[in-house]
C-alpha cells in the first residue's frame, strides 16, 4: 500500500524534492530494485503464464545497457503487524475470484481476474533462476524489500531504489526512483527522483518526524485515525511536533483502542533497519552469465520469442 497520499503531499508542500530526468543519466549507477512489486506489476499486466519473467528480463536488459548495475532484493517474511493487511489483501484476491466463477461482461472479467493475482513462491523462484542465468545480483532474507533497499541506499551500498512504494522513504531511502510522476509528460525515459533530504527541508521537519507523519497519513503498520488525511497529519505534526504531544492535547479525534502502542511499534520498524545491515555478512546471489541455458529456459520453457529472445542475449553479451 505504501503511504496513503503521501506523493501528493510532496508534489503541494515539497514539490522541490521530486525531480524529473531522463534514465540513462544514472549510467554507472547501482540500484537497489523492490522485486515483488514489479513482478505484481508485470502479473497485471496480462495473463500469460510467462509475464512476469519476460517483463523482467526485458528491464534488467534495459538497465544493463544503459550502464546501470541492479540489484534485486526479495520480501522475506514480514513482521507480525503486516499480518492483518496481508489476511485482508488475501481475502480480496478470494473475493474477486469467486466473482469472477459467476462473471460473464468480459470487462468485469478482465477485473476481477486482475484483482485475484497474488504472487506465490514458485513467481519467485522464477525471477531467481533468470537472474541467476544473466549473471544478475539479488538478495532474498527475512524483511520487507523496500526497508532492506532503502537501508542499502541510506549506507551508501546502492546509489538508488527503485520502487512504486512511497513508504521507501519512511525507512530512511535517501533517493527513490519512480515512473515519471507528471502525467503530461508521454515519455517513457523519464523518471521521478524524490530526494528525502530536500523533502525535509521544504517540509521543515527532521526525519523522525517525517516518519510520524507517514504513519499519521496511513501505513500497513498502523490504523488510521479517523478523518485525519495528509493535510491534517502534516498540519499535526507542524502544531505538535510529534504524534505523542498531539494524543496528550487532543480533543478532536477519535483515537483507536492501543492507537499509542501500535503507532510507536510503526515507528520501529521504520528504523528497524538502520544501521543493522553489515554488507560482508549478507548473502548476496552472484553469478555468471549462461547464455546457452538463458536462452533454453525463455525459448522452451517460457515459450518467448525467440528472435526476440536472440536479439536480447546479444545485446546482454554485448554488454558484459
Amino acid at each position: 500500500m505504501g503511504i496513503k497520499c503521501l506523493t501528493k503531499l510532496l508534489g503541494q508542500k515539497a514539490p522541490k524534492s521530486i525531480q524529473t530526468d531522463q534514465l540513462h543519466k544514472l549510467s554507472g549507477k547501482k540500484v537497489a530494485i523492490d522485486s515483488s512489486l514489479f513482478i505484481y506489476q508485470f502479473l497485471m499486466n496480462g495473463f500469460h503464464p510467462s509475464n512476469h519473467i519476460s517483463g523482467i528480463f526485458y528491464k534488467t536488459i534495459n538497465y544493463l545497457a544503459l550502464g546501470i548495475e541492479p540489484i534485486y532484493i526479495f520480501d522475506g517474511k514480514p513482521p507480525e503487524q503486516k499480518c492483518e493487511i496481508i489476511k485482508e489483501r488475501k481475502k480480496k484476491a478470494e473475493d474477486a475470484k469467486n466473482e469472477l466463477q459467476n462473471c460473464t461482461n468480459q470487462k468485469d472479467m478482465k477485473k476481477y481476474k486482475k484483482q485475484s493475482i497474488r504472487m506465490t513462491q514458485q513467481h519467485t523462484n522464477d525471477i531467481k533462476k533468470l537472474l541467476n542465468l544473466m549473471g544478475v545480483t539479488y538478495l532474498h532474507i527475512d524483511g520487507e524489500a523496500e526497508a532492506i533497499a532503502s537501508e542499502l541506499c541510506r549506507i551508501g551500498y546502492v546509489d538508488y531504489v527503485v520502487t512504486e512504494d512511497m513508504d521507501s522513504l519512511p525507512f530512511g531511502c535517501p533517493r527513490l526512483i519512480r515512473n515519471c510522476l507528471d502525467k503530461s509528460i508521454k515519455r517513457n525515459d523519464l523518471i521521478s527522483i524524490l530526494n528525502l533530504e530536500k523533502i525535509l527541508e521544504e517540509l521543515e521537519i527532521n526525519y523522525e518526524q517525517f516518519v510520524e507523519l507517514c504513519i499519521l497519513c496511513g501505513c500497513d503498520y498502523c490504523l488510521n485515525i479517523p478523518r485525519v488525511g495528509n493535510v491534517t497529519a502534516f498540519n499535526i505534526i507542524k502544531t505538535y511536533g510529534s504524534i505523542e504531544n498531539f494524543l496528550k492535547n487532543n480533543t478532536k479525534f477519535r483515537i483507536p483502542d492501543n492507537y499509542e502502542n501500535t503507532y510507536k511499534k510503526s515507528k520501529e520498524l521504520f528504523m528497524m533497519y538502520r544501521d543493522k545491515l553489515n554488507i560482508d555478512e549478507l548473502p548476496f546471489n552472484k553469478s555468471i552469465m549462461n547464455k546457452k541455458d538463458l536462452h533454453s529456459y525463455l525459448v522452451y520453457e517460457c515459450k518467448l520469442p525467440e528472435k526476440n529472445v536472440f536479439n536480447a542475449i546479444k545485446k546482454l553479451n554485448n554488454i558484459y
